[in-house]
């Protein structure tokens, strides 16, 4: 039987841990950064006023994702946004081992490129322990997602967390997966 592995964690093995070693100047193989998971979120403030926008980005996000996500809830109720306690207000889902690497090899390599007017990520979007962030204004960027079935354009934030210990080894470590940051 022969086990899956994604191109980016072949990348990751045969040639970035050892780059980011002689970069870092670490002594142990353990200390090398690597990717622990990503978080794909999608807030649905809309779904509120109508409850079908959950299923579309529960649709959009387990296409895009390859796996099913979690309906969020909110934790409060909030009467200026006209919000109860435990009603649907978002999906998210976490990705780990291969369909993350096959999801950031995407995102670097098809989705990225094909963001309109795109000069590069922020570099600055890192949280301080190694972990990025960065938001997308639309799913449609996804070239999984058919243009004619999508209701409306829902945004989303993915959190690409990793065992970094500060920001330059998280972006040392992204840059060698080919993160495009600005200059």
């Amino acid at each position: 039987m022969s086990k899956y592995v994604s191109r980016y964690h072949k990348l990751y093995n045969d040639e970035i841990k050892a780059n980011l070693m002689k970069e870092l100047g670490l002594a142990n193989v353990m200390e090398c950064p690597k990717l622990e998971k990503i978080v794909v979120n999608m807030g649905v403030g809309e779904a509120t006023q109508n409850s079908k926008l959950i299923d579309a980005a529960v649709n959009d996000l387990t296409i895009i994702a390859g796996q099913k996500p979690v309906i969020r809830k909110a934790k409060k109720s909030e009467a200026g946004f006209k919000l109860r306690e435990e009603m649907p207000i978002g999906t998210k889902v976490t990705l780990r081992k291969e369909k993350m690497y096959d999801f950031l090899d995407r995102l670097v390599n098809v989705v990225l490129p094909r963001v309109r007017d795109f000069e590069g990520v922020s570099a600055k979007a890192f949280d301080g322990r190694g972990n990025y962030s960065l938001g997308l204004r639309d799913q449609l960027v996804f070239p999984e997602i058919e243009f004619d079935k999508v209701d409306k354009l829902l945004g989303m934030s993915i959190t690409i967390v990793s065992s970094a210990k500060n920001d330059e080894e998280g972006r040392a470590l992204l840059k060698a997966f080919g993160m495009p940051f600005k200059k």
